[in-house]
């Protein structure tokens, strides 16, 4: 996808100048723009010490069925979608298995979901290969590390998956998308991004 140089220019200064108004992008309806991006742009700005690299952010959208594409990539020159994927949600969020996030926590054993922002990390291989480590940054989501919380691909994601059933499988807590889609995904989202959660 080409990126329009005078937009990426913006970002660019925006990053380093105090980041694009979460107002801004609250005053602008669009179908191609995520209803949590002002709270994400909130966020990437109160964590702009930590966020290395702030052209591009992911939203995960837990208000969304697991049979949607509800993990957003998003260009944060212009707050419109790149793209989107299937995610997973952890177990502990869907006790009934219903494909909905009915609940978060951060504790270590829960298996569910954690709300707030990440940083995305190192990549290592590990039982589902390639992965990316995330780190929270907020109190909701603090653990995230220890609790091995990380981006990767699962076979219990895919589109046959979502249109047969209505829903995709669930993680314990992990961002599992698609196994077609986790290189690109990894690729796209580098060290020092940030992954914000919410519904």
């Amino acid at each position: 996808m080409k990126l329009n140089r005078r937009l990426f220019l913006g970002a660019f200064a925006a990053g380093s100048a105090g980041l694009v108004s979460p107002r801004a992008f609250a005053e602008v309806k669009s179908a191609n723009r995520p209803n949590l991006l002002p709270q994400a742009m909130a966020a990437l700005d109160s964590h702009r010490s930590k966020i290395l690299n702030r052209d591009l952010i992911g939203i995960v959208d837990f208000s969304a069925p697991s049979r949607e594409a509800r993990f957003h990539l998003v260009d944060v020159g212009n707050g419109r979608i790149a793209t989107s994927y299937l995610v997973s949600h952890g177990r502990g969020s869907d006790p009934a298995n219903s494909g909905w996030v009915q609940q978060f926590s951060n504790r270590p054993g829960s298996n569910a979901s954690s709300s707030g922002s990440y940083v995305t990390g190192t990549t290592y291989y590990g039982k589902h290969g390639q992965s990316r480590r995330l780190h929270g940054l907020d109190p909701e989501n603090n653990n995230a590390f220890e609790r091995a919380i990380v981006i990767h691909g699962a076979a219990y994601v895919s589109r046959d998956m979502a249109r047969s059933q209505g829903r995709v499988g669930r993680s314990q807590g992990c961002f599992a998308v698609s196994r077609n889609d986790i290189g690109e995904v990894l690729d796209r989202v580098g060290p020092g991004h940030m992954i914000f959660a919410a519904k």
